[in-house]
This record gives C-alpha cells, structure tokens and sequence, in this order.
C-alpha cells in the first residue's frame, strides 16, 4: 500500500499543492504553525473521511472560500486508486473513488489503511475513557465494514433516545415509545460489544511482546475490554436503569461508556503508572496498531508520525524508527537533527514555510 500524490485546492493554509511522495521514509521539516501536519490531515480524511483533529468540514477550507478539494492517488497490490474529496462549507461532502461517486462513507474505508500518531496520542492513557473510545473507533472502522454499520446505527439511535428522555419531562405519556428505541439500541449494541471485544483481544496478544521489549524487558502489558455492560445482559440492565435514564434525561448504560484497562504487573497504569508507563504503553499500542492492521488486510498501513520524535527519549525514537523502516512512512518535524544523529534513511526531504512545500531532493 502506497501513496503516490496527494494535490489540495483551498485546503486550509494551501491555495494550492502537489506533492509526490517516495514509497519510503518522507520527511516534511520546518517551524511549527507552517502546515506541515495539513498534509497528514488530508491524507487521514481521505482514508476516514474525517479529521484526526475533530475539525469541521467547514473549518478545514479556506476562510473566504465555500469548497476544498484533495485527490489523493495509490497503489494497492499493483492496482491504483484515485480518492476525490470534495468538501464544502454548507453541504455535505463528495467522495469519489476513481471517478465513481460513493454514497457512503463505509465504501471508502479500507482502501486506504493509516495510523496517525501525534504527542496527544501520548497522553492515551491517561486521558478520559472518550480518547480510548475513540481509538478504538477509528481503527476498528477502518479494518470492519460491518462495525462502521452497528456503531452508526447505534449512535443514531442514543441521539433519538435521548431526545425523548428529554421530551418525557413535558409527554410523559410518550413513554411507551421508547421500548422502540430500547429494541434498537440493543441490537446495534450487542454488535458494537462484540467487535470490540475481538479487537481489544487481538490488539493484547500483539501488544504484550512490543512492550515487553520496549520496557527492557521488565514491564508485562495486559490490555483488557472493559464494557459498561456485557453483550448478554444488555437488555435486561437496560430495562433496570430507565428511572434513571428518566431522572437524567440520558441514556446511562450501553457501549458509548465503554473503556479500555492497560495493566503492567496487575498494576492500572491510568490511575498509578508513572508518566513514563503510560507513554511507554501508548507507544506500544501504536506498534500494536500497525502489526494488526498488517496482520488482517495482509499489508502494511500508511505510517503518519506528526512532530512525535521530538516527544519520544533516545531509546524509544530507536524502536520506533526501527520499525518504520519497511513502511511508507509521512514524518513531521522542525529540524532534521534526530534523523542525521540515528544515522537514519531518509528518501525524501519536503521544506514547508508558509503554505508552501519546496523539495529538496
């Protein structure tokens, strides 16, 4: 799997931009608050249709403009793809594989396989179970089809029922209807359980030998599914919390308070890991990511590292580098100093000031 090009139109900093990528180690270097982590983002709504950072459709294009544009082309096992991405301000956005409309975003997912792998997702551990939420989402999506269907359904279905726990405060007498919504949400949650459950296990096994290695071999890493209710009891826990779903106006049990427990030597690392666990054990399951990915689609993921060197010590920059030696990899950073001290392949230089990329070799 590799990206050949990437053009933007209107795209945040870039009026407009055409980069051709080697199929090897890609560096875009310069001062912060230059674009460099736009190009990352383009590629990443191209494989997700959304923005690694959360933004809008309508905050990514250009202020004094109503539509952005990225064509993304890629090879695939010898077959090329082109993605067209058209974003607009007050409209939904146009997605085109070579050529051909897409109704839904679940047909362009897994075309093109990325992990993103910024500071933030240093902090992974320690944040909010949403972060780990999320994590899981955003893989899960791009490696399951069918997942993508439950998990839409079902946040659909949280949306309307809680918009009818809120209008029972005024027609109690609508309370009836919601055994309708009830039956949905434990259909699509059931599926959301499942898929989650199969992924956080895959994800342990491959985990426990990256971390074990990464820590000097002293740290065990045990990841675990920790599901606000299991898949069986759904229906019936369900039933029993509806005077409190009732009293606060939400739905209180289902997978969307779900979370995941990371554990070294039977010790939670979210509440007693020091800093360096938990940034440790983020690392290893970016590593964990990219061997999954590989491991279910038969092909390594595009690797995008966002300004995450300078945040890494020398011992775990070495392991990550390591790695992406046999993977197309988009690395930003301001200088080039960590790259020329590791003695480290470099197959291509992009210089980036001010919406302006300059290859320099």
């Amino acid at each position: 799997m590799i990206i050949e090009s990437i053009e933007l139109i209107n795209y945040r900093n870039y009026n407009e931009l055409h980069m051709d990528f080697s199929q090897g180690t890609n560096i875009l270097y310069g001062d912060n608050a230059q674009g460099k982590t736009n190009i990352l983002e383009a590629i990443y709504v191209c494989a997700t249709t959304k923005s690694h950072r959360g933004s809008k459709d309508r905050e990514i294009i250009q202020f004094d403009r109503d539509e952005s544009h990225i064509k993304l082309n890629l090879r695939k096992k010898d077959v090329p793809f082109r993605i067209d991405m058209h974003l607009k301000k007050n409209k939904a956005k146009g997605v085109a594989v070579n050529g051909v409309p897409i109704r839904k975003a679940s047909e362009l997912f897994g075309i093109v396989n990325v992990v993103f792998f910024s500071p933030e997702d240093l902090n992974l551990i320690k944040n909010g179970p949403a972060e780990r939420r999320r994590f899981v989402d955003l893989e899960l999506c791009q490696l399951n089809k069918l997942y993508v269907h439950s998990l839409v359904q079902y946040n659909k279905v949280v949306v309307q029922r809680n918009k009818l726990l809120k209008e029972l405060f005024f027609r109690p007498d609508y309370e009836g209807t919601l055994d309708i919504w009830d039956m949905q949400l434990v259909q699509y949650g059931k599926e959301v359980i499942k898929y989650r459950e199969e992924f956080v296990n895959q994800l342990n096994e491959l985990i426990q030998p990256i971390h074990y290695q990464l820590s000097g071999e002293k740290e065990n890493l045990n990841i675990s599914y920790e599901p606000n209710v299991k898949a069986a009891d759904f229906e019936k826990n369900l039933r029993n919390s509806r005077p409190q779903d009732l009293k606060n106006k939400s739905t209180l049990t289902g997978p969307h308070r779900d979370d995941i427990s990371f554990f070294i030597n039977d010790i939670d690392i979210r509440k007693f890991g020091s800093q360096g666990q938990q940034r440790t054990a983020a690392l290893s399951l970016k590593l964990a990511e990219i061997e999954l990915v590989k491991k279910i689609v038969h092909d390594y993921p595009i690797l995008l590292l966002d300004d995450v060197l300078s945040e890494l010590d020398s011992s775990r920059q070495q392991h990550l580098l390591a790695v992406i030696n046999h993977i197309q990899t988009m690395i930003t950073c301001t200088g080039l100093e960590d790259f020329v001290n590791n003695r480290f392949k470099i197959d291509k230089v992009f210089k980036v000031v001010s919406g302006a990329v300059i290859n320099e070799n």
